[in-house]
């Protein structure tokens, strides 16, 4: 299998399986030199792990991270950075109905046709517990280029959506309730109907956006590798992902250039952010923003026809552990493939010029 490696100058490759008996990741590229806070690459993880609250999963992991390398002394050492997270609470007797038969709108199919062979514990390689790897190298990656700040949040569940979220400049309320939404009122609202989605043994998507403060001029390439193409690929990389736009959007196609044109000030600011921080594919200094839509999570407590692997049709209902919404916990993620993109950029920008 390839493709579990994301970056060119700061690289992750994760390893590991849903039910196996762990997951992990090397990082390499890191400077050397570089403070690392194991509390807090630990405080993301939290917010990623399941059993948080009433809203996601039950399972249980403390997904506490081992560095086994590339750190000394609370820095980076410049060699590889190679971390562990054990996996202590697999329940694979929950997915013993799928072992012959392929769930609606999952992997499950298309693995067996691509490989002739899968894991069918939890998803195995395809499951969404993949990106607690990525949750570690983001928040390393975070530290690498501070002082940038990146803040995500849920801006939508399924219609119940805040109005121009680029706008919001508070998030002092997004940690403080189960959705991660940092308008009061809305999170409410939000966490009220997911847990109603949850009793009727359904599902629903929703919206994340996120926003990245004090990036520096420069970071990007103008061609293939363009900093929103990239954040592109990372976000459309996360499980349940279907969608992203960047700055004004899809809304920006309405609007004629007269209206969607930013205007410089005279230090080199605009008035206005509808290009998202981001203009030829490369970072101006404004805030960078975008939207991540996520679909809803395809496990349903309901009966759903499907076929198995003789292409007979069969029944099948949801059993187990699930998320009825993917966006809470996602945010941490969202915001670690962002750190990934900007630090990869960062180290990549030194040989820009003399």
């Amino acid at each position: 299998m390839s493709g579990n490696t994301f970056g060119k100058s700061f690289t992750l490759t994760t390893f590991g399986e849903s039910h196996g008996p762990a997951l992990g990741g090397v990082i390499d590229g890191c400077p050397a030199g570089v403070p690392i806070d194991i509390e807090a690459i630990q405080k993301d993880l939290d917010r990623r792990k399941p059993g948080q609250s009433a809203i996601v999963t039950q399972r249980k992991e403390p997904d506490t991270v081992e560095i086994y390398s590339g750190v000394f002394e609370g820095k980076s050492t410049g060699t590889p950075i190679g971390f562990v997270i054990h996996n202590t609470n697999q329940k694979s007797k929950d997915y013993t109905h799928i072992k012959d038969s392929y769930r609606p709108s999952h992997a499950d199919y298309v693995y067996d046709q691509k490989y002739g062979f899968r894991d069918y514990r939890g998803g195995g390689r395809s499951s969404a517990r993949e990106t607690a790897a990525r949750v570690v190298a983001g928040s390393i990656a975070k530290q690498l280029i501070a002082p940038v700040h990146i803040q995500a949040f849920v801006s939508a569940v399924g219609e119940l959506t805040l109005p121009n979220p680029e706008k919001i400049s508070d998030f002092s309320f997004i940690e403080q309730n189960p959705v991660r939404c940092p308008d009061p009122a809305m999170a409410a609202e939000m966490e009220s109907y997911i847990k109603q989605v949850r009793k009727d043994g359904d599902t629903v998507g929703g919206v994340i956006t996120c926003v990245a403060k004090n990036v520096p001029v420069g970071l990007g390439e103008p061609v293939f590798d363009k900093l929103h193409a990239v954040l592109g690929q990372a976000m459309l990389s996360i499980n349940a992902v279907k969608g992203f736009e960047y700055g004004s959007g899809f809304a920006g196609a309405v609007l004629r250039g007269s209206a969607h044109n930013d205007l410089y000030n005279e230090d080199g600011t605009t008035k206005t952010n509808n290009s998202g921080g981001v203009q030829g594919g490369i970072s101006n200094g404004m805030d960078i923003y975008f939207n991540v839509a996520f679909k809803p999570v395809a496990t349903i407590m309901q009966s759903q026809e499907t076929i198995d692997n003789k292409g007979e049709t069969v029944t099948m209902e949801g059993k187990g552990r699930h998320d009825p919404c993917v966006v809470p916990r996602a945010v941490p993620i969202v915001e670690a493939m962002t750190a990934l993109v900007l630090a990869d950029f960062t180290l990549r920008n030194r040989n820009s010029k003399l």
